[in-house]
């Protein structure tokens, strides 16, 4: 009998789909890009780091090296290829640009390629001359205080707009600004001028008005005021003082502005020889009546302010109180004021104060 020959059929194993081929390395290629793109592409371990672009070297020379030292190789390279296909070469903003420790290759492209900057913060308080301005601004800002100090001295450049370089300061409000760091001695100026505009409203510029005085006399006479004292429930009593001066054409006799004339502001005690040796210059208010040409500080809003409310004295003088507590004497005949300056003088003199 004939055996029948049994045959197994063997099992094929299937091989991956086209489909699934495709699939894989699609993911793969999506995680590559994921973390080329959009994981962390700072290679520094501090917090961060400051990308300070100059405006004269805003070009790919200057950028370039400060990218590969900060980025890892990887982003390093994909930011070239953006740059490339975005021209970030042909495009680039000077500026101030703080990149946080961990951040993607992708925010920091679009950061430098949209010229996202950090605003810079400048504080003006009370600044008594031009240079002491332009030293501030020289430290905060990619312009230095020499190129600050030139365009705030020089009247062609001040002469777009309206200003004279004994006038400048009498834009400047104290207050805090928000700025570009690499903000231009024009653009500074430009926005001071706008800021000076909001802050001499309607109101301010009636109330100059109705005590017979421009906005830039009202400056001068609340700087004044502002080394004068510290006592803002004074200021007004004090401006009151000066107002009645200059309106009966005496001299402001104004001891701050012979210590501005001098040049140095730590005198405790004007004397003869330094009014005399300032005689020629126009911030001698002993020597000249009237203003001086310009302010002798920045003053704050209260003095400002203090001169606007335009009290009502018949005082024509005053003098610091002998209990040496910042207040003052106020005095409407001389004899009263010699009387009160006396005592004042008296206690200067036992404390050996020259």
């Amino acid at each position: 009998m004939a055996t029948k020959k049994i045959t197994r059929k063997s099992k094929k194993k299937k091989q991956p789909s086209g489909i699934l081929i495709i699939a894989i390395l699609a993911f793969v290629l999506s995680l590559c890009f994921y973390v080329m793109i959009f994981q962390s592409a700072t290679n520094f371990e501090k917090e961060e780091s400051l990308l300070l672009i100059p405006s004269n070297k805003a070009n790919k020379e200057f950028v370039k090296p400060w990218l590969k030292q900060n980025l890892h190789a990887v982003q390093f390279s994909t930011f070239m290829v953006f740059a490339e296909c975005f021209g970030y070469w042909d495009k680039i903003k000077a500026g101030k640009y703080t990149i946080a420790k961990g951040t993607s290759v992708f925010k920091i492209f679009r950061k430098l390629y949209g010229g996202q900057q950090n605003i810079v913060r400048i504080t003006i308080n009370k600044f008594r001359t031009k240079k002491d301005l332009a030293k501030y601004l020289g430290e905060k800002l990619e312009y230095t205080e020499e190129d600050f100090y030139q365009f705030f001295t020089n009247q062609d450049s001040l002469e777009s707009f309206g200003l004279e370089p004994e006038k400048l300061m009498t834009i400047i409000i104290p207050n805090t600004y928000e700025l570009y760091w690499n903000c231009s001695p024009q653009e500074f100026i430009s926005k001071m001028e706008k800021e000076s505009s909001t802050f001499w409203d309607e109101d301010r510029i009636n109330k100059a008005a109705a005590i017979g005085f421009s906005k830039e006399e009202v400056y001068i006479i609340a700087s004044i005021i502002e080394e004068e004292t510290n006592n803002k429930a004074e200021k007004p009593l004090m401006a009151s003082v000066y107002i009645n001066r200059l309106q009966s054409g005496m001299p402001l006799g104004a001891d701050p502005t012979i210590k501005f004339a001098v040049g140095d502001f730590s005198i405790k005690r004007v004397n003869l020889n330094h009014i005399n040796s300032t005689a020629n210059s126009p911030y001698n208010t002993y020597r000249n009546k009237g203003l001086p040409p310009g302010p002798i500080c920045t003053p704050s809003i209260a003095s400002i302010d203090a001169v606007l409310k335009g009290e009502k004295t018949t005082f024509l003088f005053f003098c610091a109180k002998a209990d040496l507590s910042g207040s003052h004497s106020f005095a409407t005949t001389e004899e009263e004021h010699f009387a009160n300056a006396r005592n004042y003088r008296k206690v200067l003199d036992s404390l050996r104060i020259h």
